[in-house]
């Protein structure tokens, strides 16, 4: 029997697993399964390197890490990953994808959170974090500390990957078609290449807009959780008139507008950057999970969170500018689970929020 084209859910890649699709030294465990994609771990050794770079269509990575290594870093003990340093580490799963299969990488929310640039590589890789049908080998994550330098150890998974089958994306007519069935943002819905979204400042109560990481700040755990004082790490931001300026290398955590919607049986992912609507890149983390802000798995629309780098020029941002879009695609069935729904899932029916490492402001 033909398996349905769309984004494999949860029970699809338990079976990508036990037949051998995903592979690795030992077997990803269940909780590292989400709705639509898995989380990845790192291994045990990473490699500070002088530059972020790709393999290229002939090569293996492991033939071009003596162009780029300065030192080799036993993650064992714990390993203290540097801001404003790059550093490659084999992951703890690889892949011997079919035929009709692909991929595609991103980090998780907690990461984007904390300005931790990751992405994944794969042998004769020409892009980051696509890997091609049928791919068989190894996996990487790159990782690059912006704002924090971050204490890691094996295991930790700052990176997922959703697999698909064939062509899954909703074109504008079928996502209008969704939006009148399912009511996907809690106003009207912008859609012109996706779902759009705008950013909020004016929010409903106070004048607390967002958060700007400080300059110079401590060491963050990343298995410490609920544990950072926030005005150690983050400035509130306040907008003025409904509107801030973004300062040129300067990272900041706002909220959208409009709830989000995700159903059951579709998944969507945030479009990193737009060039057209500003000098800035919006949201490291683009994965919306099926039942994101879906009133069954425990919400009622949830807001994304963005996490904004401003680049070349100071910005003026303004309430309610479209700042990115949400693209959707089928599942190739539902999922058994969905985000919110028993996965102790940390952002269900969010507003502005800091990773799970902060304690609440």
């Amino acid at each position: 029997m033909a398996q349905a084209p769309g984004v494999i859910p949860s029970q699809g890649i338990a079976r990508m697993i036990a037949e051998g699709s995903i592979t690795g030294a030992a077997p990803p465990t269940p909780d590292q399964i989400q709705p639509a994609s898995l989380d990845l771990r790192l291994g045990d050794t990473a490699w500070r390197v002088r530059a972020s770079f790709l393999p290229g269509p002939r090569a293996l990575l492991s033939e071009r890490l003596d162009d780029f290594a300065m030192h080799r870093i036993d993650l064992g003990p714990g390993a203290v990953l540097e801001k404003g340093c790059v550093y490659l580490v084999p992951l703890g799963e690889g892949l011997d994808l079919p035929a009709g299969v692909c991929a595609v990488a991103n980090a998780k929310s907690s990461t984007g959170r904390l300005d931790l640039f990751t992405r994944l590589i794969t042998d004769r890789g020409t892009e980051f974090d696509r890997i091609e049908p049928g791919y068989r080998g190894p996996l990487y994550a790159e990782i690059s500390p912006r704002s924090f330098s971050v204490l890691v150890r094996p295991g930790m998974r700052l990176n997922q990957i959703r697999f698909r089958r064939g062509s899954a994306l909703l074109d504008d007519e079928a996502l209008r078609a969704l939006d009148a069935r399912e009511r996907l943002v809690d106003g009207t819905a912008h859609v012109a290449g996706g779902l759009a979204f705008s950013v909020d400042l004016r929010p409903r109560e106070g004048s607390l807009v967002g958060y700007r990481a400080k300059p110079h700040t401590g060491l963050i755990d990343l298995d410490r959780i609920g544990h950072y004082d926030p005005a150690e790490y983050w400035e509130p931001v306040a907008a003025r008139d409904g509107r801030i300026i973004l300062d040129p290398g300067a990272f900041y955590i706002l909220v959208s507008r409009e709830s989000v919607h995700v159903p059951p049986d579709y998944a969507a992912e945030m479009a990193p950057y737009l060039a057209m609507v500003g000098e800035f890149r919006v949201h490291y983390a683009g994965f919306f999970d099926p039942g994101f802000g879906h009133a069954l798995a425990g919400g009622s629309g949830s807001r994304g969170v963005l996490e904004v780098r401003c680049h070349e020029a100071p910005f003026a941002l303004e309430h309610g500018q479209i700042v990115g879009r949400l693209v959707y695609e089928h599942m190739a069935e539902r999922p058994e689970i969905l985000y919110g729904q028993g996965l102790g899932s940390n952002y269900q029916g969010q507003g502005l929020k800091l990773s799970k490492h902060f304690r609440a402001p």
